[in-house]
């Protein structure tokens, strides 16, 4: 496969630094899905960050899996590349996330799916260049593959899926695919419509054409740090909201701190995100980012 050039708003990322962080990236994916794995079934402790049980509605269940995979991965980074930052969902930011480079991680994507034995869960790894998507592995429950394994790409070097480049594909003779889309308000549309509680393996999925499109109201940004460079080394859209409320192509995350993210997001084939982008029928898209 030839890549093509890292080109950078500043000076050139260097390709073998790309590499290894793209290495690394994908080893600490493939440690996360063994420990998800092992203990799938099992009795977990469990909290949810809403508060105590007796609320009525419990929300954000957090596991002892989730932090115990997101430990390991900062002890790995700060033991490899001490000089970058890390930005995880169940943790305080390392340090300065005003570095350069900076990890998003979601040890675990997909908790309620996860705890309940509901086999459509993730952990994310994204690793931004000054905001910019450079790195991802995502390991995903399940796969185009029938199988868990890591979507994984770097800046220029396309899709691969367990260390094998991965070609975007579809069936021809499917003329009604599916888009990850929260609800549909209005008349008829071209999609079928599914949400899986995992907006980390649903970007994977638009990757690997398994999804034609996927749209999410205000992700975290290590919900969709990884996902978002997967979709774009497959040759999909990324867009996001600009001025206006208007669709723009994604560029780069902006925000200060940077874990304060919050935007609205549509990835998938030029024809997918282009429906989605010009439809307001599709849940949030015209409500303000």
């Amino acid at each position: 496969m030839t890549e093509r050039p890292l080109a950078t708003t500043d000076r050139p990322l260097d390709t073998s630094l790309l590499r290894d962080i793209e290495m690394l990236a994908v080893e600490l994916a493939e440690q996360a899905g063994a420990a998800i794995t092992s203990r799938l079934g099992s009795l977990l402790s469990v909290r949810y960050k809403t508060g105590a049980e007796t609320e009525a509605t419990l929300r954000n269940p957090v596991s002892e899996v989730d932090e115990q995979v997101e430990g390991v991965i900062r002890e790995r980074l700060a033991a490899r590349f001490p000089e970058h930052g890390v930005i995880g969902e169940e943790m305080a930011d390392s340090h300065d996330t005003d570095l350069d480079m900076i990890w998003a991680v979601d040890p675990v994507d997909g908790t309620s799916n996860f705890i309940n034995g509901f086999p459509l869960f993730a952990a994310s790894i994204g690793v931004l260049h000054r905001g910019r998507p450079v790195v991802a592995a995502v390991w995903c429950a399940t796969s185009h593959a029938l199988r868990s394994g890591v979507y994984h790409a770097r800046l220029g070097g396309g899709l691969h899926f367990d260390r094998q480049p991965l070609a975007r594909a579809s069936n021809p003779m499917v003329h009604r695919r599916l888009a990850g889309v929260p609800q549909f308000r209005g008349g008829r549309h071209p999609y079928d419509l599914r949400k899986t509680g995992s907006a980390a393996i649903e970007c994977a999925f638009v990757a690997a054409g398994l999804l034609e499109a996927a749209s999410f109201n205000s992700p975290n940004i290590w919900d969709v740090a990884g996902g978002i460079l997967l979709v774009q080394e497959s040759g999909g859209q990324v867009l996001t909201r600009g001025r206006g409320k208007r669709w723009q192509p994604f560029e780069g995350f902006v925000a200060t701190p940077l874990r304060d993210w919050r935007g609205g997001l549509i990835l998938g084939s030029a024809d997918g995100a282009g429906w989605m982008a010009g439809n307001p029928g599709v849940a949030g898209q015209d409500e303000p980012a």
